[in-house]
């Protein structure tokens, strides 16, 4: 019965990010994009253990980063230099996994469009 409560709070959660966070709801457009294209073009395997790995990675790391801005606002709600930094070190992960992501993701796709 725990583990069933678990995935409940864990979807209440997604809930939650997805509701509130603009660049979640276009990440997971985004990787509903780079899947449908994966359908459309027949990627193999290893194609598709990377693509899913990627948008996993991203979404994933959104997720954490959602999670440390609403603690940080849980903890101070004054403007704190050191706050700051925690949130766009965060926001920093996403980016670099975002960037990384879109490079496999063309590099995936190319040889597909050109």
């Amino acid at each position: 019965m725990k583990f069933f409560k678990s995935i409940a709070y864990a979807g209440r959660g997604l809930k939650e990010a997805v509701g509130g966070q603009r660049n979640l709801k276009i990440q997971l457009m985004v990787a509903l994009t780079a899947v449908c294209l994966g359908l459309y073009f027949h990627i193999d395997r290893l194609e598709w253990g990377l693509l899913l790995g990627c948008c996993a990675w991203v979404i994933s790391l959104e997720l954490v980063n959602t999670s440390i801005e609403y603690l940080t606002d849980l903890v101070t709600k004054e403007k704190n230099p050191l706050a700051g930094k925690v949130k766009d070190i965060a926001a920093a992960a996403v980016l670099f996994s975002a960037v990384l992501s879109g490079i496999i993701g063309l590099l995936i796709f190319a040889k597909y469009i050109f």
